[in-house]
């Protein structure tokens, strides 16, 4: 297998006609670009992903937030131990099961997420320049039959695995 010298050592001739390969490598440089620029912020992507996601939905069990972030209860039990010890969220104990516990947003983290929000606009601003509102309407077409495609053997995986 040759690899090619003008691109990253890691580079594969053939990865340029494949598909995920793109939109993975697509994907990371977004997420590194984003993280170079919320750094200033003192907050992980990841942890930005549970403050974003509690923003819409806040509240929530810290297991159905695990399930909702598709990571292990036990990583986000420690992201959220990071974010509760910045004052970013509070855990209260749920009214109807006394052993589970939600999360909330505080007052700390309202500004700070819309700065994420504002970075991440700007982002993606800069990255689609150039590119049509049309050309951009197509491939959220085309990402959305994709993820179609593989959204019912993904579920069959996972009732398999349950």
């Amino acid at each position: 297998m040759l690899l090619a010298t003008d691109k990253h050592p890691y580079y594969i001739h053939a990865m340029d006609t494949n598909f995920a390969f793109e939109v993975s490598e697509t994907a990371l440089a977004l997420r590194r670009a984003f993280d170079r620029r919320a750094a200033e912020q003192d907050v992980t992507r990841a942890q930005w992903r549970v403050l974003s996601f509690l923003k819409r939905e806040d509240g929530l069990r810290q297991v159905a937030l695990a399930d909702h972030l598709d990571v292990e209860p036990i990583t986000l039990c420690r992201m959220v131990d990071r974010l509760e010890e910045a004052g970013l969220v509070e855990r209260r104990a749920d009214e109807s099961d006394r052993r589970a516990r939600r999360i909330y947003l505080t007052e700390k983290a309202r500004p700070i997420i819309e700065e994420l929000r504002r970075i991440a606009e700007d982002l993606i601003e800069e990255a689609l320049a150039g590119v049509s509102e049309e050309e951009q309407a197509g491939v959220r077409g085309v990402l959305a039959r994709v993820r179609g495609n593989v959204a019912p053997a993904a579920a069959a995986a996972k009732r398999r695995a349950s």
